[in-house]
């Protein structure tokens, strides 16, 4: 039986390989998306750090309010005049900036010790000036303790004594842990890579075979039908980790792609990393293989099977989303959840925890467990087809 298991891997891990614009297209959904989207991001991430070293501040009304420019440019601003249509240009994402709005009276309310009202306009819809919008409110506020010290002084009234408490914050995450914020994207992305790897070798081997009338005669073969389908499975595995690798590793010369220093500082995967992750996806890579094998198994056609396999891809890419939203942090139960507990551990592994020995073979039963039904499915079903 391991001979004839052993012929059939080749086989098929052979056809799966020689399917050479299906494995391009795996290949570029797969591999190259990983490394792209680091390129977005830190494209993204350079063009916020050039805005905040430009440190510019666009103000509407500006002659009104000399005392507000003059602490601006005190604290190294540079202050622009907003341009006429700044509210138009921020809807439609043309100005990249929040814009400070000053009333005609700023100065005489100011002088008569009255609150003057300011405005910081930005667009919801306009990520840029949403961004910025922060550190301009956080600079007016820098204005209004300036103006209320200079008030008190002017009273004899010590500052201090508005500050009941001294507030200092401390974080406790360590530098490994703060990185692991920017790297949450890799283990979703690897773990993609398996899905979509395995995905269409399982269909072919199963559904693809059946439609083009090549599956009855490999069944009237003396294998049992127990070799045959341990070899299918092995080859589509083997598809499915083989994409794996060449994701986790494509995120190495990826780094090199970072525009941003800060990003490249904190982003840290590196051999060690992806071997980690590619040892989590093994166990993980056998199950989705078996499962989609039994999900084909029982249609007469490839679009038959891409329709039932959507279930499938859907869960994958949705229990990810548990542990991304789950604000309590990652629960007991969501290591008994394939895909969601390799999610789990590869996040481990980015924050430089160890690996519990408990946590990682509960996984990897688990996977085991649902490999031998699925496989079991799949040779019943072949024994019952031959039979008919």
């Amino acid at each position: 039986m391991i001979a004839a298991a052993w012929i059939v891997y080749l086989k098929e891990l052979l056809d799966a390989l020689r399917d050479r614009r299906t494995l391009l297209m795996v290949l570029l959904s797969s591999v190259a998306i990983g490394p792209l989207v680091l390129v977005l991001i830190s494209t993204l991430v350079a063009g916020i750090e050039r805005r905040a070293e430009a440190r510019e501040v666009l103000v509407h009304g500006l002659a009104q309010a000399p005392t507000l420019r003059n602490y601006l440019e005190r604290q190294t601003y540079t202050v622009r005049e907003a341009p006429a249509d700044y509210e138009q240009a921020l809807k439609d994402s043309k100005l990249g900036d929040p814009v400070l709005v000053v009333g005609a009276e700023f100065e005489a309310e100011l002088a008569r010790g009255e609150a003057p009202l300011v405005e910081v306009v930005y667009s919801a819809a306009n990520q840029r000036a949403r961004a910025g919008s922060g550190a301009l409110v956080r600079l007016l506020r820098g204005f209004n303790q300036e103006q209320a010290t200079l008030r008190l002084a002017l009273r004899g009234v010590a500052p201090a004594l508005l500050e009941a408490v001294r507030v200092q914050e401390r974080d406790l995450a360590d530098p490994a842990t703060r990185a692991a914020q920017l790297t949450t994207m890799v283990p979703f992305f690897v773990l993609m890579a398996v899905l979509y790897g395995a995905l269409n070798a399982a269909l072919d081997t199963t559904a693809g075979e059946r439609e083009r009338g090549s599956l009855e005669p490999l069944l009237m073969t003396p294998a049992q039908r127990l070799a045959l389908v341990l070899g299918k499975w092995g080859a589509v595995a083997s598809v499915g980790m083989l994409i794996a690798v060449l994701s986790c590793l494509s995120f190495l010369p990826g780094q090199w792609l970072l525009r941003s220093e800060a990003l490249a500082a904190m982003f840290r995967f590196g051999i060690a990393e992806a071997l980690a992750f590619v040892a989590l996806l093994l166990p993980l890579a056998g199950a989705l293989a078996a499962v989609l094998m039994a999900i084909a198994i029982r249609c007469k056609t490839f679009k038959e099977a891409q329709a039932s396999a959507t279930i499938v891809v859907l869960a994958v890419s949705l229990l990810p989303l548990v542990g991304f939203l789950s604000q309590e942090g990652a629960a007991p139960w969501h290591l008994w959840l394939p895909a969601l507990a390799q999610t789990t551990l590869m996040g481990r592994v980015l924050r430089g925890e160890l690996l519990g020995a408990g946590d990682v073979a509960l996984s990897v039963a688990v996977c085991a467990v649902l490999t031998v039904l699925a496989v079991a499915y799949v040779a019943r079903t072949l024994r019952a087809a031959a039979l008919k």
